[in-house]
């Protein structure tokens, strides 16, 4: 397995540089200005001076490349430095990728914004998995029983119902008609007390629940589905007349069986995590990674939206990755030498 992993590590990184090349290519030759927001008094030559300070003088290839030694190398090392305190290299000298909106680090900005969407957006997604799972079991293994029924009915509304529409319904039950819950999600608020944890778990529980159900929706379908093909299979007959216990046959052998197209579903869905429920988090005022990419689309924030999608782009792949290492620890047959 440990060659298997290397070997993908190996293809992924011309796989990313690739995607990296279109990425920069695509938002570059979009029509942008990094002046455009400044005041009107600025004269022309000012203009033209800021331009060149941020590299926009200098031909594609080398702003391509500079984008990504600062992107690949700089900044890791200085993420690497804030987190352990250690001094590594000239770190005076470093170059970064700095947003034209706030002429501040790229980088960052995603690190300060991060923790937001980790709580709640990455919550919501392992609440949804540790609930849609067992559903799926049940719902298939009780095929057409009220408790698959009500399953299915609740996933066809988590389907069907927009994130956004849910939101702004919870928003006016819980908080508008009930006031038990706060309707904006206050970022800048600190754990200190036993008070202060409990004003935290209740402004995460609307955007945590109403994330929760679309993704349990989505993943329940998907094991139900895998658990009825499997529960058919000639290898579950064999296993009930070897007289083994229904439970170690559906625990055991069918799931086991049943999770692997589930995982991909899983690991490609992680992602999501990090780009941020942009809709959810615009409803609740959730100052994560999701409402910055929408800042920086609407403010043309070029290398804001540059790093942010290539971040997304590697995310995709090193979980695709994980997805293929776990198909071995599921199914014994499949082997990677």
């Amino acid at each position: 397995m440990a060659r298997y992993a290397l070997r993908r590590l190996l293809i992924a990184i011309p796989t990313l540089l690739a995607i990296s090349f279109i990425i920069f290519a695509l938002l570059d030759l979009a029509p942008s200005d990094p002046t455009a927001n400044l005041p009107l008094t600025i004269p022309p030559e000012v203009r033209e001076k800021i331009r060149l300070s941020l590299g926009m003088g200098e031909p594609f290839v080398v702003r391509y490349f500079k984008w990504l030694e600062q992107f690949m190398v700089n900044e890791p090392l200085n993420v690497l430095e804030q987190w352990t305190g250690w001094t590594i290299g000239d770190s005076e000298n470093r170059l970064r990728v700095l947003s034209w909106a706030t002429r501040s680090p790229v980088v960052d900005l995603i690190v300060e914004r991060l923790p937001q969407t980790l709580w709640v957006v990455g919550m919501s997604y392992v609440i949804a998995v540790v609930i849609a799972v067992p559903i799926g079991v049940i719902s298939a293994y009780r095929q057409y029983s009220l408790f698959d029924q009500i399953g299915t009915f609740i996933s066809m509304l988590g389907f069907s119902i927009p994130t956004f529409f849910t939101g702004l319904l919870l928003i006016v039950i819980f908080s508008v008609w009930l006031g038990w819950l706060p309707s904006i999600y206050d970022t800048t608020h600190v754990v200190r007390d036993w008070d202060s944890f409990v004003f935290q778990v209740k402004q995460m529980i609307m955007p945590t629940m109403v994330l929760a159900l679309a993704n349990a929706s989505q993943i329940s379908r998907f094991m139900r589905a895998s658990m009825l093909d499997n529960l058919t299979q000639d290898y579950v007959r064999t296993a009930r007349a070897k007289g083994l216990r229904e439970r170690v046959v559906v625990l055991t052998h069918v799931l086991r069986n049943s999770l692997i197209p589930v995982v991909t579903v899983i690991a490609l869905g992680v992602p999501t995590i990090f780009g941020g429920a942009i809709i959810t988090e615009q409803i609740f005022r959730v100052n994560g990674i999701g409402q910055l990419l929408i800042i920086g689309i609407e403010g043309a924030d070029i290398p804001l939206v540059q790093t942010l999608t290539f971040i997304f782009a590697i995310l995709i792949v090193l979980f695709n990755l994980i997805a293929d290492l776990i198909y071995g620890m599921l199914d014994p047959r499949i082997r990677y030498d």
